[in-house]
């Protein structure tokens, strides 16, 4: 499978493959697959999202956010490119984390229009950012960009968000805060992902979505 195009703008702070935004330096490389319009998501955020703040500022990860574009046809604007293309604005400005955090306590329903352009810039307030942020929005810089980490995400195995994967070399799974994706090799694709399940409740569902429809996975 061919590799995805490279958009004309990538964010500041993105992964090697200009697939995300990376946080911090540690030697643990965790990867979160999200959708700014996935109400999944922002309870994933709510919830654990200060314990992968706590460890990147410890130093014990590195926090690859993924801004996908799932669920576009879920608003009337296409909501999730335009949030994910904001939060690249905010990479600039090294507040992407920030950012986020405001975009998923702010996040509007499904089925309408989302937040306006100017209310995206108005949450810039919020997460600390300059001025600057007005021109990123306003201008469009980077909405081609979700639909580039969107595209890659799925070309390597994803199908919901959603996903919060980390490395564990020793069970052959990646893994982080409670998620587990045990992988086996696929033709074209070594990162298949076969298997999703919570630690902390083997048996439990994961609820994640995908294009708009919520997905139940069990183990």
């Amino acid at each position: 499978m061919a590799e995805p195009a490279l958009p004309s703008r990538i964010p500041g702070g993105a992964t090697a493959e200009g697939d995300g935004v990376l946080l911090g330096l540690g030697p643990v490389r965790v990867d979160a697959f999200i959708d700014f319009l996935c109400p999944y998501c922002r309870r994933f955020e709510l919830s654990a999202g200060p314990v992968l703040a706590g460890l990147v500022s410890d130093g014990r990860i590195s926090l690859a956010y993924h801004p996908m574009n799932f669920l576009d046809e879920a608003s009337t604007t296409g909501y999730s490119t335009r949030a994910a293309a904001a939060s690249g604005c905010a990479a600039d400005q090294q507040r992407f984390a920030e950012y986020a955090h405001e975009l998923f306590v702010n996040q509007p329903p499904e089925g309408g229009p989302g937040l306006t352009d100017d209310e995206l810039v108005g949450l810039g307030a919020s997460a600390s950012l300059a001025a600057s942020i007005t021109g990123c929005v306003a201008s469009g810089r980077y909405l081609d960009w979700p639909t580039y980490v969107t595209a890659r995400a799925v070309a390597l195995g994803g199908s919901g968000t959603p996903t919060v994967l980390g490395r564990d070399q020793r069970r052959g799974c990646r893994r982080a805060l409670g998620w587990v994706a045990c992988q086996s090799p696929s033709p074209g694709n070594s990162r298949s992902a076969t298997s999703l399940r919570a630690l902390s409740d083997p048996g439990a569902p994961v609820t994640t979505h995908r294009h708009g429809s919520p997905v139940v996975r069990t183990q």
